[in-house]
């Protein structure tokens, strides 16, 4: 370990961290001591007695059920398996560029290189341990060996010929990079974004911190295991009380070992600073980037594939297209596309392709709990074929839902009883339904009231003349009335026109009515989709990771909370507003990386139909979505296809 500060700060905390590791040792020990002494001193004639042999016995049981107690700890504590991220193993025949990357940056460190690499679909690199037995990880029979052999990689007395026994060195850490970093960063950028990284396996390296990390991460996997469900009463008595003394060992050392982890990350980073230090202070401002484009590019463009059972297997070259757009539209992003020209840190990887699709598997499965394989329904996806494949199939369901909800309500097809019935579903009939009465009858009065104070504003003078004759007219102060009434009126018809939600009333008007029974009528059919929905089906094989997971807790990180009725009832009407509009209007499904799914008109977004939407949601007003469609070409009354 290094001379840094914050090495040594790290390793006075290790210290105290084993230190309350000695004292739980001898707090256990303690009652059997005292056995020992009685016992020996009876043995000896030193003490006899109906008391001392009451006490003698006494604390002779005490003494063993806490030696079983202790016990039972321990061995809780050493066979529990700590946790583990789940990531995607980088062998280094598929990446030998990159472990040479790795390896010449621990060389330039002066630090041990990590075990292994692994990726992680998430903007976030570190270090982990996986030295446990049940890890298995590739670096156990790779660990350098120590002692009297005298090779390179040997260390302490053994190293100078002395006579010590070969000893095995404890294996470094893996190096876990987040995967989006391969692909948008240069090769430059990655090597000095993991500088600080790599650096930290020096401090990891030294036996005090190494044996009190397993002591922690030994205490919180045995936690773990007395908080699973499903044990027997004995059992459970049992691990129960084996979670209570592993939670008060975790509360004692706590704090050290926090501190101890912020002076091993303090130690790596002032060590870092030999290395690459400017560039890394550029390469910190593509992290923060990439973190803003892989986030909007899970929830707005992956999530809704992973919900129509189908997962994108391109996600890490996607997150590449999105960030380029969000530079082109962003001035604040200026300058960062031209780097594209540069050789990017994906190039280090032997198959990319293959990589980015086990890491868009991983993905889906974290932050949705897809299945841990591809199936029947569970395809993966290009992006080629995302508008078609995904983009069509989801307006389609959810209009087949909506229309569906409307038909168990009853409502008619056509609002005119004298009409013939539409040959199928109809835009019209769900603008019917929603249409409040009041809420039209209010934006005609509003729109009345502003027109007829334009018209009044429109009759008075103006230039010079109008300045004397404001001037001089006793309706001078009636026309500042005019103007203000022009100007409420306008801002309220502009209120009226956008239809958002403003404050809680708006929202729980938004939540009765029609919209309200149809919105609880559409969440209600989902759920029963989901319930419906058969069980995934266990993976074939498991490999380390795999076995962390259980179904029932996935997904480990979901991206958003579930929707409200509110939401799922928009999101149903603008999906048959697309639905019209490609079947009556000739438009397009597409795919905008930055909004997900999206409406191409004659080859432009339409971005203007979110609010119309709302209007008609919310307020149940039609007016401008129905202006919006006349202005497009869209006809409401034509049946449209659905799935």
């Amino acid at each position: 370990m290094g001379v840094e500060a914050g090495a040594q700060a790290a390793r006075s905390r290790a210290l105290a961290v084993l230190r309350i590791r000695s004292r739980a040792l001898a707090v256990a020990l303690l009652p059997a001591a005292v056995a020992v002494v009685l016992l020996a001193a009876a043995a000896m004639g030193h003490i006899g007695g109906g008391s001392w042999d009451a006490v003698r016995w006494s604390v002779t049981a005490l003494a063993v059920l806490v030696l079983l107690g202790a016990g039972a700890v321990a061995l809780v504590v050493a066979r529990a398996r700590p946790a583990m991220s789940p990531t995607v193993p980088i062998p280094e025949a598929s990446a030998p560029d990159l472990y040479r990357l790795v390896r010449d940056l621990a060389d330039r460190l002066e630090v041990p290189a990590p075990s292994a690499i692994a990726l992680t679909p998430d903007c976030d690199s570190w270090l982990e341990d996986r030295t446990h037995r049940a890890h298995g990880t590739p670096a156990d029979g790779a660990a350098p060996r120590t002692g009297a052999d005298g090779g390179p990689d040997a260390v302490g007395p053994g190293a100078d010929g002395g006579r010590a026994p070969q000893r095995r060195a404890p294996a470094a850490p893996v190096l876990v990079i987040g995967s989006p970093f391969l692909w948008w960063m240069r090769v430059g950028e990655l090597r000095a974004v993991l500088a600080p990284v790599v650096a930290g396996t020096g401090p990891s390296a030294h036996p005090d911190i190494a044996a009190a990390r397993r002591f922690v991460r030994g205490l919180d996997a045995a936690v773990a295991v007395a908080s699973a469900p499903g044990r027997g009463p004995l059992t459970g008595t049992v691990l129960g009380g084996v979670g209570w003394v592993a939670r008060l060992l975790l509360r004692s050392c706590r704090v050290h070992a926090a501190e101890m982890e912020r002076g091993v990350a303090a130690a790596a980073a002032e060590r870092a600073q030999t290395v690459d230090y400017g560039v890394r202070i550029v390469a910190q401002e593509q992290v923060g980037l990439a973190y803003a484009g892989w986030d909007r590019l899970l929830t707005r463009v992956a999530l809704p594939a992973w919900r129509m059972g189908r997962w994108p297997s391109r996600l890490d070259a996607g997150v590449v297209s999105a960030l380029t757009e969000l530079s082109r539209r962003d001035r604040l992003a200026e300058g960062f596309a031209s780097r594209l020209g540069e050789r990017p840190a994906c190039d280090l990887l032997e198959e990319p392709g293959v990589v980015d699709e086990a890491a868009s598997l991983l993905a889906a499965r974290l932050f949705h709990g897809g299945p841990a394989e591809p199936g029947p329904g569970w395809a993966p996806v290009a992006w080629q074929e995302y508008p078609d494949e995904v983009v069509d199939r989801k307006w389609r369901t959810d209009a087949a839902r909506l229309h569906r909800v409307l038909d168990s309500l009853g409502v008619s097809p056509s609002a005119d009883p004298t009409a013939p019935d539409p040959e199928g579903p109809t835009l019209g009939r769900v603008m019917d339904h929603l249409t409040d009465p009041e809420a039209t009858a209010r934006r005609m009065a509003a729109e009345a009231q502003a027109a007829a104070a334009a018209e009044a504003e429109a009759r008075l003078p103006v230039g010079p003349a109008a300045d004397a004759h404001t001037a001089t007219a006793p309706g001078a102060a009636d026309t500042e009335t005019v103007d203000t009434e022009t100007a409420d009126a306008e801002a309220a018809a502009d209120a009226e026109y956008i239809g958002f939600a403003d404050d809680e009333g708006d929202e729980a008007d938004a939540s009765a009515g029609r919209g309200g029974t149809l919105a609880a009528g559409l969440s209600a059919e989902l759920a029963r989709e989901e319930a419906a929905a058969p069980p995934r089906p266990a993976p074939a094989g498991q490999g380390p990771d795999d076995t962390l997971w259980d179904d029932g807790v996935l997904p480990l990180f979901p991206l958003q909370p579930p929707r409200s009725g509110r939401e799922l009832l928009a999101d149903h009407v603008t999906a048959m507003v697309c639905c019209a509009a490609v079947d009556t209007a000739g438009a397009a499904p597409g795919l905008d990386w930055l909004d997900g799914p999206s409406l191409l008109i004659r080859g432009e977004r339409a971005a203007d139909l979110t609010p119309r939407v709302l209007t008609l949601v919310e307020d149940g007003d039609p007016e401008p979505l129905r202006r919006w469609l006349t202005t497009q070409g869209i006809r409401p009354e034509k049946p449209v296809r659905l799935v």
